[in-house]
C-alpha cells in the first residue's frame, strides 16, 4: 500500500462514509487537532516519562485514534462495528480516576502556574493546550457529536494538566506562579 493516493491533491479528503469534503472542513479541522494532540503525546512519551505515566499516555493515544475515527464518521458507519473505535462513559471515568490518583501527589493549586518545567512536563502542557483547541473545534461541529466525546476531551485536558504537574513534581522542577 502506498502512502500517497493523489486523491487529496485538489484540496479534498474523504470521510469514513466516502463523502468528499474540503480539507478545511470543520470536521477535518477537529480530527486534525486530535491527530496533532496525539503527536504531542508521542513527543511527551519520547521525553523520558516514567513507565506508569507512559503506559497511561499510550492508552490515551489509542483513545485518540478512536476519537478521530468517530469524528471522521458523522454517519456512524464504523463506530458500531469496530469496538476499538468507541469511546464510552467508562473511558471518561478512567480519566477521572487517574486525575484523582495523580492529584494526591501534588500540593494544592492556589494560583495559575506557568507552563514549563522538564521537557516531558512542558510537552504535556502543550498537549493540554492542543486538547483544549480540539475541544473547541469538536463542540462547534454540526451535526453535534456524541456528548461522551466532548466529556472525554474535556476531562483529558484536565488530566494532561495534572500529568504535566506530576511529571515536573516528580523530577523536582518547581512550579512558577503567574
Amino acid at each position: 500500500m502506498k502512502i500517497y493516493t493523489r486523491t487529496g491533491d485538489g484540496g479534498e479528503t474523504s470521510l469514513f462514509d466516502g463523502t468528499r469534503v474540503r480539507k478545511n472542513d470543520p470536521r477535518v479541522d477537529a480530527y486534525g487537532d486530535v491527530d496533532e494532540l496525539n503527536a504531542w503525546l508521542g513527543l511527551a512519551r519520547a521525553s523520558s516519562l516514567d513507565p506508569a505515566i507512559d503506559s497511561d499516555v499510550m492508552h490515551i493515544q489509542r483513545d485518540l485514534f478512536a476519537l478521530g475515527a468517530q469524528l471522521a464518521d458523522p454517519a456512524d458507519k464504523i463506530a458500531a462495528r469496530v469496538m476499538k473505535a468507541a469511546l464510552t462513559d467508562a473511558d471518561v471515568d478512567r480519566l477521572e480516576r487517574l486525575i484523582d490518583r495523580l492529584e494526591q501527589e501534588l500540593p494544592p493549586l492556589r494560583r495559575f502556574i506557568l507552563a514549563g518545567g522538564t521537557p516531558a512536563g512542558a510537552t504535556l502542557h502543550v498537549a493540554r493546550a492542543v486538547c483544549r483547541r480540539a475541544e473547541r473545534r469538536i463542540v462547534s461541529l454540526h451535526p453535534p457529536v456524541a456528548l461522551v466525546l466532548v466529556r472525554y476531551v474535556n476531562r483529558l485536558s484536565d488530566l494532561l494538566f495534572v500529568m504535566g504537574r506530576v511529571v515536573n513534581h516528580r523530577s523536582g522542577a518547581p512550579e512558577i506562579d503567574w
